[in-house]
């Protein structure tokens, strides 16, 4: 397994883990039987945290999808260096900045630690071009 395919399942592991505090939260709020029901507009309302939270994992889905085939791509065509290796630890931590400041309510860190993700599939987007 390469460095940044390790990094890549650490990502995805990350991803996968995170609805475990809000849906115990749901449970929390809603007893079993109402976490487990379809959703209405009558729910009692999760704290505001785990719905923080659910936008977070949310967030994080929706760039595992632009993170994980750059470092795909990278492992096919058997490209691996410094920088690639140093851009997924980065964005590992930066999604899971991410997700505990933005659970926090921290607004500008959610958006520098949302940027330093960008900036980290920029360089792997790069590198596959030959460019960094």
């Amino acid at each position: 397994m390469t460095r940044e395919l390790f990094w890549l399942t650490l990502t995805v592991i990350l991803t996968g883990l995170l609805w475990l505090p809000y849906a115990l939260n749901r449970v929390q709020v809603r007893g079993v039987s109402g976490a487990m029901a379809n959703p209405s507009r009558n729910d009692k309302p999760q704290a505001e945290w785990a719905n923080r939270l659910m936008f977070a994992h949310d967030n994080a889905v929706e760039n595992l999808i632009i993170f994980a085939p750059l470092v795909l791509i990278l492992n096919a065509i058997d490209y691996s260096t410094t920088n690639t290796v140093l851009a997924c630890s980065v964005y590992f931590w930066s999604r899971l900045a991410h997700a505990i400041v933005y659970t926090l309510g921290i607004p500008v860190f959610r958006t520098l630690t949302f940027v330093v993700g960008f900036l980290a599939q920029a360089v792997l987007a790069l590198a596959i071009f030959g460019l960094v």
